[in-house]
């Protein structure tokens, strides 16, 4: 039986360089949107990622202004199986994060000179439809498959 993660050690799991799977409600009567993101998690708590890089919009942020709300689920997919599951409330929309805010991103999965890049690029970018959302976690949920 899978147990619950503690406070701490779901605040450790989210630290790893984890891809998260961001769920939406859609409005047009399509079932919920579920994509892949990059994501990093504040030591407020916190979760911040981005949409729309590289200047092309995306359904999502669209969905996401409308809905206000998400689910993001973060996975371990090799034994021992960990998740943790975050229903998120959106709680602001930033369509010119600074360089520091991306780059606290994309430093978890890319490489320094890589991830530094992508900030810069994104940071500057000027078609103005790049966002870097921060949701605050109302619920969570865990499980521990390590006792199992």
């Amino acid at each position: 039986m899978p147990r619950q993660l503690t406070d701490s050690e779901r605040a450790d799991f989210l630290a790893q360089p984890h891809i998260a799977v961001l769920s939406v409600a859609s409005n047009d009567g399509r079932p919920p949107l579920t994509v892949p993101v990059w994501y990093a998690s504040r030591a407020d708590g916190e979760l911040t990622f981005f949409t729309n890089t590289q200047g092309r919009t995306s359904r999502k942020t669209l969905l996401l202004h409308h809905a206000g709300q998400l689910s993001l689920c973060v996975q371990q997919p090799q034994f021992p199986y960990k998740y943790v599951t975050a229903e998120c409330t959106v709680v602001r929309a930033d369509r010119s994060p600074s360089f520091d805010e991306v780059f606290a991103i994309t430093s978890r999965y890319l490489p320094e000179e890589a991830a530094r890049q992508f900030a810069e690029a994104e940071a500057a970018h000027l078609a103005g439809v790049f966002v870097l959302f921060t949701a605050h976690p109302d619920r969570w949920l865990s499980a521990d498959f390590s006792d199992a």
